[in-house]
């Protein structure tokens, strides 16, 4: 049975996508089976995985609004090791379309029920916004993973994530709980970024993941061709430090 998995913050440009599929491609290549879930209407991670988005019939949207079922609208990554529940700019229209479904909140976590058994790890890509496809995110996962930058501003945007998690976890989905934090795109060299990694150990102790993503140029290239930076050059660090995180991941859920 898979563990679903939601990859948030409010904030944006905070690395979310690219920790999604390059995490996904990690696991993968340890022998895991994947599903990436895009809910972001812009479908990074779609074209970060190889899929050309704009050609689709199909996407999460014809899914989460109940015209097709998942196994019709996944597509396998061949650069990533994966599949994708693929997204395009078609998703912005089901913030209008739920609002007057019933159970909106759980669309997700509904079609996602008969996957659970073909899969090992389920990873959901959110949009940078408390929006009724982040909720439908957040109440299908069983966790949160928080990719987070080592900045001021960054820590005021955890704390507003932390209460969205807490009401969702009250009034929506009980099992939900934050995974870990995941420190992204940082360099050892500036103090700040080391003053605010301290903070975070000190505060949430063994939820800050220990594995440490650097900021590194060949993550940032990878998407132009299609695939995750895991798998477009294995030697570079950022590479190493997803591959590094799979691992921890895979051990951390044998805790859950």
């Amino acid at each position: 049975m898979a563990k679903i998995f939601c990859v948030a913050n409010q904030k944006g440009g905070v690395g979310k996508t690219t920790t999604t599929v390059n995490l996904a491609a990690s696991l993968a290549a340890q022998k895991q089976r994947v599903l990436v879930v895009d809910l972001d209407p812009q479908g990074n991670a779609s074209m970060g995985s190889g899929i050309e988005k704009m050609g689709l019939s199909q996407t999460v949207y014809h899914v989460l609004i109940g015209l097709a079922d998942i196994h019709s609208v996944k597509i396998a990554s061949e650069t990533g090791g994966y599949d994708v529940l693929p997204a395009n700019r078609d998703l912005a229209g089901a913030e209008v379309d739920l609002v007057e479904m019933d159970r909106r909140e759980e669309r997700l976590k509904d079609a996602l029920a008969p996957v659970l058994t073909d899969y090992d790890f389920v990873l959901i890509d959110c949009p940078p916004a408390l929006s009724l496809l982040t909720l439908n995110g957040l109440c299908a996962a069983n966790g949160v993973i928080v990719p987070m930058q080592c900045e001021y501003f960054a820590l005021e945007g955890l704390s507003d994530l932390v209460n969205t998690i807490k009401q969702v976890h009250a009034n929506l989905n009980p099992d939900l709980t934050i995974i870990g934090l995941l420190r992204v795109m940082f360099d050892p060299r500036t103090t700040l970024q080391q003053q605010v990694s301290d903070q975070l150990m000190a505060h949430f102790g063994d939820k800050v993941f220990k594995t440490i993503i650097p900021r590194n140029v060949r993550l940032a290239e990878a998407p132009s061709y299609g695939m995750p930076g895991v798998n477009f050059d294995k030697s570079s660090r950022g590479a190493q430090a997803y591959m590094q995180f799979g691992s921890e991941m895979i051990e951390r859920i044998k805790t859950m």
